[in-house]
């Protein structure tokens, strides 16, 4: 896939979309996903304000959920379509659908070095597959793996693999969140819901009747030690998140780094930076030097996945 494309990174709160030509992008704009009742109406009135030097001849999106055959429907919002008809509805020559973080994969080999911040230790010289994590409206999950000199995007669901407990607070908490639902996935903790789940859940063990608060309330109580249930959250919400990085690791074995991405992570990076993320990442046993030498990264960038877009290559075309 060549020329000039529109690009789209479509996630359960926004959609991000541009023009890319040439591995970059250009004509940036963010749409609140409430405001358009299918993703067709949001592309439509995003093509229509380009000048006609812009126009695209193919398309390049991520969606926020599972891509298998032409219907696609987004895992933690309403919108649902056909690649097909979106494809004619938009006069493209091709529309190609990938995965939100299958895109933020993509983006790994070209991120600038000043777009990347070492959590823990750096490991210069790293090399091998490659993990991305990263909370946001839900948990996204995908991999990267070299093969002689180009790198090859596996794409998964791992934000809904089963939560780990480490300690026994954890399996309160678990336990507590089972009586919501039957399967306890990663995502019910490590998004912005997650951590809104979590607070509640800790001021239910404690006998406490929970405050109505949003994910940025959370944090914000957290960062400024305003509440201690919501400090509590976030540590812990730190601590799950580096078992579930550390567990990606070892499982793929990830021995170029994990790369942490998602828009919660970018607002308090200093204290995530200090949080008892890297010692959990790392606390696994007998595995313990082995995720030692593993480096993990917060991804700066604020729309990789546009970046990762911006230069892919359908390699099932070739």
């Amino acid at each position: 896939m060549s020329g000039r494309r529109v690009i789209g990174d479509i996630g359960g709160t926004n959609a991000r979309f541009a023009i890319a030509e040439n591995g970059t992008y250009s004509a940036l704009s963010h749409v609140a996903v409430r405001d358009h009742a299918t993703l067709q109406d949001a592309l439509i009135a995003y093509m229509a304000t380009l000048p006609d030097h812009l126009r695209p001849s193919t398309g390049v999106l991520a969606i926020a959920g599972p891509v298998f055959g032409d219907h696609i429907k987004l895992t933690n919002q309403s919108w649902s379509f056909s690649i097909t008809a979106l494809k004619a509805a938009l006069g493209l020559s091709s529309l190609v659908i990938v995965n939100d973080f299958a895109a933020i994969a993509m983006a790994i080999p070209y991120l600038p070095k000043t777009d990347v911040f070492p959590v823990g230790e750096s490991r210069p010289g790293a090399s091998g597959p490659i993990g991305i994590v990263g909370p946001g409206t839900g948990l996204g999950v995908s991999t990267l793996v070299p093969d002689r000199g180009q790198w090859i995007m596996v794409p998964g669901e791992g934000g809904h693999v089963t939560l780990p407990a480490v300690k026994p607070e954890e399996d309160q908490i678990i336990a507590v969140l089972r009586t919501r639902w039957s399967h306890v996935s990663a995502e019910r903790v490590l998004s912005g819901s997650g951590l809104v789940n979590l607070y509640e859940a800790l001021c239910t063990i404690a006998g406490r009747t929970p405050d109505q608060l949003s994910p940025a309330d959370v944090t914000d109580h957290a960062i400024r030690g305003t509440d201690t249930t919501c400090v509590e959250a976030f540590k812990v919400f730190c601590a799950m998140l580096g078992t579930v990085a550390g567990n990606l690791a070892v499982t793929i074995g990830a021995t170029g780094g994990i790369y942490l991405a998602g828009g919660i992570l970018l607002r308090f990076k200093d204290a995530f930076a200090s949080s008892p993320f890297r010692e959990r990442f790392e606390a696994k046993g007998r595995f313990q030097d082995y995720l030692r030498k593993i480096p993990t990264f917060m991804i700066l960038e604020e729309s990789p996945a546009l970046l990762g877009l911006a230069n892919f290559v359908d390699r099932s075309a070739t």
